[in-house]
């Protein structure tokens, strides 16, 4: 017998779907169900690599982690990484398999794939007694509804029961409720059961009688109303975000273990990518993370980090418009320290080949690191483990680009030269004792009386942050109704509100 369901949908992208789904898994995991996180589709550039060598959303393993299972394909079949502003890289069951326009993947391709979506889910279904399945986007993307895999095309398929998460910080979330379910086709509509609001400020009684008024208008009840809180975004898709502490611009800074603070510049490159990396220092006491865009902004950074990107090549014409590639030389030439994380350790080699994800061909590089990259067709999908600073570390790789280290100290799989670090290794940072040691060394390069603190566990902090989650969803939504709704599905007989679907 297949387990119960529930897909998370809302109004708009960016509505809270991946939080309110990774807390729903927290709080059923805390009442002793078994439950599995899953996203037909999910367009991001932040993955993660599954313990079987398979690329997925970070926001699906993050989510698995607020179930306490360890997160696999499975989860999340279809990943699409945008490469520009008209085409992504395909990952199909964790495995790039190649690039696509938007009109061709949604003139055909996307369609293809809601046998394989539902068979994972069929699958997760067979082996847990719940999946929370989160949605894209909006369901009532009428422009794209034929092809649909993620939002009512899941639904319909494996008869799931639909909760629309609407954000009222942004304003009209009734109409986005009433307008969000008159846009569905009948069949659509019987499955979406009623809505959740999210991030609300100030009295909820204020709220009530707009809450009776749209039950009224649509016969769908509502399941909670979330308080807004900050800092409670887990690993995004995308945007310029911390998952630990909300936004980095906004983040609050604990007391520094020192005297002084130590100041982090992150390079806001073209299609960023796993700008978690930075998440374990935004965490540390005295740290702070900002993301920049202009030189000036380098010179009062003590760590300055090129991070991870999906178009390396773009990446290196972009810095060098902007003043930025010879702000990052001179630091480099004056031992100050800098970081690069995957494409970002690429561009500071000397020589880029790429024939395969930008097809520039020769190129050269920024020239601070002794380093030759090669793009190779075949990614580099893997969960490395060493040593470095005399620590141990974990982190994965996600890349095409195949480096050749031709001289500098060994520093994971990439090198140091001066106060210069490189390396393909994501996560890097969130092995507590190397992070710790890391910032020494970086505080003492940079003259800054900083000093890490001795207790803080990132691993930790993510599961206290995900038992908040957990807390928000057991305290504020009406928690026997969602159960009820994961394991019956939705009521029978709600109410067609016109016009419905357009022909």
């Amino acid at each position: 017998m297949s387990g119960g369901g529930l897909l998370v949908a809302g109004t708009t992208s960016d509505a809270g779907k991946s939080v309110v789904t990774a807390g729903i898994c927290r709080w059923l995991v805390r009442q002793g169900v078994k439950v599995a996180p899953f996203k037909a589709q999910n367009m991001s550039l932040n993955s993660f690599v599954t313990r079987e060598g398979a690329e997925i959303g970070r926001a699906q393993a993050m989510q698995a982690q607020a179930c306490r299972v360890e997160p696999m394909a499975l989860m999340n079949p279809v990943l699409l990484k945008p490469g520009g502003d008209r085409t992504s890289q395909v990952v199909l069951m964790g495995r790039p398999v190649g690039e696509m326009s938007a009109r061709g993947y949604h003139g055909g391709r996307q369609e293809r794939l809601l046998g394989t979506v539902l068979d994972c889910l069929e699958q997760l279904r067979n082996e847990y007694d719940a999946v929370i399945c989160e949605g894209a986007g909006s369901p009532a993307e009428i422009n794209l509804r034929r092809t649909d895999i993620v939002n009512m095309g899941i639904a319909r398929g494996a008869r799931l029961p639909v909760l629309v998460v609407g954000d009222i910080d942004r304003g009209g979330v009734f109409a986005s409720f009433f307008g969000t379910v008159a846009l569905l086709s009948p069949e659509d509509q019987e499955l979406v059961a009623g809505f959740l609001v999210n991030k609300f400020r100030g009295d909820v009684s204020l709220l009530e009688p707009g809450l009776e008024m749209l039950h009224g208008l649509t016969g769908r009840r509502f399941y909670g109303v979330l308080p807004f809180r900050h800092g409670l975004g887990i690993d995004e898709e995308d945007g310029l975000r911390v998952s630990l502490r909300g936004a980095v611009r906004e983040s609050e800074v604990a007391a520094p273990a020192g005297e002084e603070v130590l100041r982090v510049a992150v390079c806001a490159v073209p299609l960023m990518s796993n700008f978690t990396d930075v998440d374990a220092l935004a965490a540390e006491p005295g740290v702070v993370v900002r993301f920049v865009d202009r030189p000036d902004e380098l010179a009062d950074a003590d760590l300055v980090i090129v991070p991870g990107t999906r178009g390396t090549v773009k990446a290196l014409r972009w810095l060098r418009e902007r003043g930025l590639a010879e702000a990052l030389v001179r630091r480099a030439r004056d031992g100050r320290p800098l970081l690069g994380i995957c494409g970002g350790f690429q561009l500071l080699g000397e020589h880029i080949e790429d024939d395969v994800e930008s097809r520039a061909g020769h190129l050269d590089g920024l020239g601070v690191l002794p380093v030759r990259v090669r793009f190779a067709r075949e990614k580099t999908l893997a969960r490395p483990v060493g040593e470095a600073l005399g620590e141990l570390v974990e982190g994965y790789e996600i890349h095409h680009g195949v480096a050749d280290v031709l001289g500098g100290d060994a520093f994971l799989d990439g090198c140091r030269v001066g106060g210069t670090w490189g390396t393909h290794w994501h996560g890097a940072l969130e092995s507590d004792g190397f992070r710790r040691a890391f910032l020494r060394v970086v505080a003492e390069r940079a003259g800054r009386r900083f000093v890490p603190a001795p207790d803080t566990s990132f691993a930790a902090l993510r599961e206290e942050q995900l038992d908040r989650l957990g807390d928000l969803i057991e305290q504020h939504a009406d928690t026997d109704a969602l159960w009820r709704l994961i394991e019956s599905g939705a009521p029978q007989g709600l109410p067609f509100i016109p016009p419905g679907a357009p022909a």
